[in-house]
């Protein structure tokens, strides 16, 4: 390889797509799609990748992921930088030999009452060591960052904020799901972990005949339970439907189909899906945690608390609110704003800042 090539060649990780229909699996793919649009002629851009999504990089240059890359990574020397796509990973290159860009999309773990104070302090001194060996470290919100910056020394650090994009490639025949709700329905998707706080929703549905869509893979039965079980105390259990992953056909039709989307989160480094509402233009119901009210600015409605009275009175006066000043163009214009191509934009900029 040319040794102009070498000064000017990224190898992208793309190895948490192994985890089809996750946020980082969506992550990887539209910043993948987009680095490639918007490269330079004289940037050579590679992925690493899992063998089983080569399909998705057809035509792309591609080096295959392996296991046992955990304990030592293929040769870098044709690649002037490594781009880790993801804070937790178990493939980095410790050595100089690479310049290294970190994006990190959240410190959930410090949250997380499931973990005890000794993994914790494990996992924030894991990231520190990814910090300190990185040239440059991208956080997805302000959130975030500040996050860091609360938890780990980055003053000598070069950083920046470079938000997730939400390019929906819209399907214009969209078939209704095998689930279909009969009534009208209010949806949410995500990971079915304590983190998304699903429980309170139950409560939503007192006092009408609204249904609960909830999508997502459930990474804690327990969890799962404790929604249902709060369900059942309120004699709403029938009309909470949880569905699993969705495909893509099955989400826009939710997206485009709800009477609104609800985002209780307490613990979210930026909320794709909260865009993807927007997009479609539902009202947004809002948790204030986090990184959510950065994302929702003013287009969205927000939940100040999780008491059932209270959320009930946002829902109802949201839905009043939405169609009296038919708010639904001003939600798909805040959605426009994150925009992938902009985004990658911007990671290319950082790139050339290390050449």
């Amino acid at each position: 390889m040319p040794v102009s090539q070498q000064k000017n060649s990224v190898l992208i990780d793309c190895e948490r797509m192994k985890y089809p229909f996750t946020g980082l699996y969506y992550y990887c793919l539209h910043l993948a799609k987009s680095l490639e649009q918007t490269n330079p002629i004289d940037r050579k851009l590679c992925f690493y990748i899992r063998p089983s999504t080569k399909d998705l990089f057809n035509g792309s240059c591609t080096i295959d992921q392996h296991s046992l890359h955990k304990f030592l990574l293929p040769s870098l020397n044709t690649f002037s930088i490594w781009h880790s796509t993801f804070q937790g990973t178990m493939y980095y290159p410790w050595r100089r030999n690479v310049k290294v860009v970190l994006t990190v999309h959240d410190l959930n773990f410090l949250y997380d009452d499931s973990k005890t104070p000794e993994k914790k302090t494990k996992y924030i001194k894991q990231l520190a060591s990814k910090i300190e060996r990185a040239d440059h470290v991208v956080a997805i919100s302000n959130y975030v960052l500040e996050d860091i910056k609360k938890h780990i020394s980055i003053e000598n650090k070069t950083c920046s904020v470079i938000y997730n994009g939400c390019n929906i490639n819209e399907i214009e025949n969209l078939v209704p799901p095998v689930i279909t709700p009969p009534a009208p329905f209010l949806f949410t998707i995500g990971t079915i972990i304590d983190k998304k706080n699903f429980h309170v929703l139950p409560a939503l549905l007192q006092g009408n005949n609204y249904q609960l869509i909830i999508a997502g893979v459930t990474n804690s039965e327990e969890y799962k339970n404790k929604i249902i079980e709060i369900a059942r105390s309120l004699g709403v259990a029938d009309r909470v439907i949880f569905t699993g992953s969705v495909s893509e056909n099955d989400k826009q039709w939710y997206l485009k189909n709800c009477l609104a989307f609800v985002f209780p989160s307490i613990s979210e480094g930026f909320g794709l899906p909260v865009i993807e509402a927007m997009y479609f233009e539902r009202p947004v119901l809002l948790s204030t945690h986090t990184s959510l009210p950065e994302i929702g600015g003013d287009a969205a409605y927000y939940f100040q608390n999780f008491e059932a009275s209270h959320m009930q009175q946002v829902l109802t006066d949201s839905l009043h609110d939405f169609q009296l000043k038919d708010r639904g163009k001003e939600m798909k214009e805040r959605a426009f704003l994150f925009n992938w191509k902009h985004s990658a934009e911007q990671y290319h900029a950082v790139y050339d800042s290390l050449l």
